[in-house]
């Protein structure tokens, strides 16, 4: 096996343990999964700026990477939105005063 049909294994795998793990998850842990999966795509987004920002890299490694940064961030940005959303329905109402 040569290192690209390694890596292609290790995604599948990590695809696929990923999926059955987020599936079982309990509605009460989504808010704080949502947390830590923001987290995540946060390194990727600057894993993904270094990538594009590198002076050697091809035609081909900036165009993905720019669509990685472009992915990445809409990540964060919705997901910290939805888990703000989230949050804000556990608050207690004050009722209004006439």
């Amino acid at each position: 096996m040569n290192k690209y049909e390694v890596a292609i294994w290790v995604f599948m795998l990590a695809a696929f343990l990923g999926f059955e793990l987020i599936r079982r998850v309990s509605p009460l842990l989504h808010t704080p999964l949502m947390s830590l999966t923001n987290a995540i795509s946060a390194i990727a987004v600057v894993g993904a700026i270094l990538i594009t920002g590198a002076k050697d890299a091809s035609l081909f490694t900036r165009i993905l990477g720019f669509i990685a940064v472009v992915a990445s961030t809409t990540n964060v940005v919705s997901g910290y939105l939805i888990t703000d959303r989230m949050l804000k329905m556990f608050k207690k109402r004050t009722p209004e005063k006439h």
